[in-house]
């Protein structure tokens, strides 16, 4: 390693190094290409910015005078750009490097002079980075070595293109650095396509669950997954924590319902600019803020101080991005705690997600308002407070206290005070993923409420509102009947009498609606007939009619005169009616015979047809024969 190298790590007092560390500062791997993979949070910034040292100082200990950089460092994101800048600056302090960055957001004209003004190492995203080499703003004829941070993430964005046409640019004696949480396949054929003998790095952190981080599946009803980030926040306390979700949404309505409840909270999402994400960042680091609410891309690279809980309000797409996620804590030999809230429906996914991820879990229910309250004593009795001896400053204002008011009081402020600077935990209703068979609901009292059918009154709406008046749960009310004009509740009977005391000796509930206590079952009223549902049979599913006018049959009958049920139609019906012979006189049978015409057959019996309307010559004269009582001659066909 070299001197200057060493010297900025004593500084920073960094007495041993990570696994990946060690292992990037193997001899035999000096000048190498390497395909890196470790954990999210291991060291790997500076693991790569040790491992180039020797390629880019080379038998020097420190820099030349800046022109064309020497090393290009590329990261999926603005933030974590913006982060291995930082950490390569003080490292490469004392051997004299410049650094420079390229990331999208900024003003690219101010990156073009410091590029111009000369760098060491670039630091850049994929898409910046490429704008500056089409401009013709940056030389990378002098690149030595090149380090793809994160590659895996940057293949899931979208930047193959870019990174291709990156790697195509650059010197083919360049050292390339694969740096990625995770190998698959595409990362693979990126390697064996720009890189030559690369070397396999796996470090040990790696194989095992990282031994830093705490993870905790929580089991919640749909309805309570907020109120489980919420209790989980005030369970742990974290100086700093983040909370994901998956969508801009979520983000925003989390970070509302959050807000809402007095935590001082921020939040990230695609659709910040490059200002705001840095305010807000920056607002967690100074201790403005104390919750981040992100999406996976916007929270990407982000490495806060003292970040000690990781909340997965919504579950990851894959176990790649859980392991991500997770990494933002448990950094520097911090511990850390990952909780994963999970619904009944998406079980199998965490546990796949998990499995997949090869980690282990502890699996229980999210922290209860009974539990936040525990630890929160927890917190006081065991606070610092209490062993700091009492300032001078402090000692007037310590004696009035405990002069004017008792201990009591002083204890009930202090108490007041505390539970004043700390949102309320919410109560979580208890989750059951196995079905409960049904039990009998035993002694109950029958009440009876104003407002039935005519009311609009059901049963969804009025149990909420029965517990919430009453005092009660769920399990306390059995049977809802909503009729006409009331509607008759059946309670526990040994929850009637706190039932009777909570609605208050006027008997009312919400709205004014009288309750009734009913001496013994009530009687349940038919449906008037205009109330019953009526089936349509004279209409398809379609919505059209299947019989148009009346039927022309009945049900048949047996020999009591009563209908077996089944319609049947009489014999024959159904069948087009056969059209009634034309009748020919002697005139028009030798006319038709002259004309060649076809003979008609044997003039049938029985009226002739009515006399049609006369719209031309022809039809006229055989309105006029009709009308004697003759036939007209047949049509000529064709």
């Amino acid at each position: 390693m070299k001197q200057a190298l060493r010297d900025a790590l004593d500084d920073r007092g960094y007495d041993t190094l990570t696994p990946v560390q060690q292992a990037v500062l193997d001899p035999e791997l000096e000048g190498k290409d390497l395909l890196v993979s470790a954990q999210t949070g291991s060291g790997k910034t500076l693991g790569f910015g040790l491992a180039i040292a020797p390629t880019l100082l080379e038998d020097n200990d420190r820099f030349e005078r800046a022109a064309a950089p020497v090393a290009l460092v590329i990261a999926p994101t603005r933030e974590l750009a913006l982060q291995v800048k930082r950490e390569l600056s003080w490292l490469y302090a004392k051997a004299g490097a410049v650094l420079a960055s390229t990331v999208g957001g900024m003003d690219m004209r101010d990156e073009r002079r410091n590029l111009a003004r000369g760098a060491h190492i670039v630091v850049s995203t994929p898409g910046r980075l490429r704008d500056h080499i089409m401009r013709g703003s940056i030389d990378l004829s002098q690149i030595k070595a090149v380090v793809l941070d994160e590659a895996d993430e940057m293949l899931d964005l979208g930047f193959r293109e870019d990174l291709e046409f990156i790697l195509a640019e650059s010197p083919e004696t360049r050292q390339t650095l694969l740096f990625s949480a995770t190998v698959p396949k595409s990362i693979l054929g990126l390697a064996k396509k720009y890189q030559k003998d690369a070397e396999r790095v796996v470090a040990k952190s790696e194989n095992a669950q990282h031994s830093d981080i705490e993870y905790r599946a929580m089991n919640v009803i749909d309805r309570d997954v907020e109120n489980a980030v919420i209790n989980t926040l005030l369970y742990y306390d974290a100086p700093n924590a983040i909370v994901f979700g998956n969508t801009r949404a979520t983000v925003n309505r989390l970070t509302t319902r959050l807000s809402n409840r007095g935590f001082k909270v921020v939040a990230l999402s695609g659709e910040l600019s490059q200002t705001e994400r840095t305010h807000a960042l920056q607002a967690m680091r100074d201790g403005r803020a104390k919750v981040c609410v992100a999406t996976d891309v916007a929270a990407r690279g982000i490495d806060l101080p003292n970040l000690d809980l990781v909340v997965h309000a919504e579950l990851p797409g894959s176990h790649e991005t859980l392991l991500h996620r997770s990494g933002r804590t448990g950094r520097a030999g911090r511990k850390g705690t990952s909780a994963l809230v999970v619904t009944k429906r998406n079980m199998k996914k965490a546990q796949r997600i998990l499995s997949m991820a090869k980690l282990k879990a502890e699996w229980g229910s999210a922290p209860s308002a009974a539990e936040v309250s525990e630890r929160e004593q927890e917190r006081i009795f065991t606070s610092d407070e209490w062993t700091q001896a009492v300032t001078e400053s402090e000692q007037p204002l310590v004696t009035r206290l405990t002069t004017e008011f008792s201990i009591e009081q002083i204890a009930a402020a202090y108490t007041r005070l505390r539970q004043s600077l700390h949102s309320a935990p919410e109560e979580l209703s208890v989750f059951d993923d196995k079905p409960r068979p049904r039990e009998e609901f035993g002694a109950s009292v029958w009440f009876s409420i104003e407002g039935g059918r005519a009311m609009g009154a059901e049963p969804r709406r009025i149990l909420p509102m029965l517990c919430k008046a009453g005092g009660l749960t769920k399990d306390d009310i059995g049977a809802i009947r909503v009729q006409k004009s009331c509607t008759y509740v059946q309670i526990l009977e040994s929850s009637a009498s706190k039932f009777r005391a909570a609605i208050g000796p006027d008997m009312v509930v919400e709205d004014g609606a009288a309750v009734t206590q009913l001496a013994e079952t009530p009687v349940l009223e038919r449906p008037e007939r205009s109330e019953r549902p009526r089936k349509n049979f004279d209409r398809k599913p379609g919505g059209k009619p299947a019989h148009r006018g009346k039927r022309d049959f009945a049900p048949d009958q047996d020999a009591a005169g009563k209908a077996d049920g089944k319609p049947k139609k009489p014999k024959g019906a159904g069948k087009p009616a056969e059209k009634p012979a034309r009748r020919y006189s002697d005139e028009e049978w030798s006319s038709a015979s002259k004309k060649g015409g076809k003979r008609p057959g044997k003039t049938p019996k029985g009226p002739p047809p009515p006399a049609g309307k006369a719209n031309s010559k022809k039809n006229k004269a055989r309105a006029k024969l009709r009308a004697e009582g003759g036939q007209s001659a047949p049509r000529r066909k064709g």
